[in-house]
């Protein structure tokens, strides 16, 4: 895991991930938050909704952000403060996204730093944007 301390942050830093979500793990994503929406798990109800199919929980796709942001940049010792997310495409079972985080502002008075969030599919439409201000590390964690 890493730690990049604020210092070491620039505008333009950029960490991304791949990632497919499995009906095991949106089925465990329900039991732990208690989202029991059939659209994401119930395929016969889901048949009947615009998506056709059963679809991965936005926020189970968001927590990508949180995942980069603790474990890579700026990693172990970072503070999530905010988050802003919008939901533009579903993203159905299996099919593979890419986070990707840039930074977007650096404020070193307030030991803040801003992000600019993305999630994209394979074809290149973006599904989850947002923004992510977090408290970096003040200095390396050792």
């Amino acid at each position: 895991m890493k730690s990049i301390p604020i210092d070491q942050i620039k505008a333009g830093d950029q960490v991304a991930m791949r990632r497919a979500f499995s009906a095991q793990d949106v089925d465990a994503f329900a039991r732990v938050t208690g989202d029991m929406n059939p659209a994401h798990l119930d395929e016969a109800y889901a048949a009947g909704t615009m998506f056709k199919t059963r679809i991965v929980h936005g926020m189970l796709v968001a927590s990508l952000f949180s995942a980069l942001l603790g474990t890579q940049l700026p990693g172990l010792g970072t503070i999530y403060t905010a988050q802003t997310l919008k939901f533009l495409r579903p993203v159905r079972l299996d099919e593979v996204v890419t986070a990707q985080l840039t930074v977007k502002e650096i404020n070193h008075d307030r030991g803040r730093v801003v992000f600019d969030c993305q999630v994209t599919n394979d074809q290149g439409d973006l599904v989850v944007t947002g923004e992510a201000t977090v408290l970096p590390p003040r200095k390396q964690a050792e």
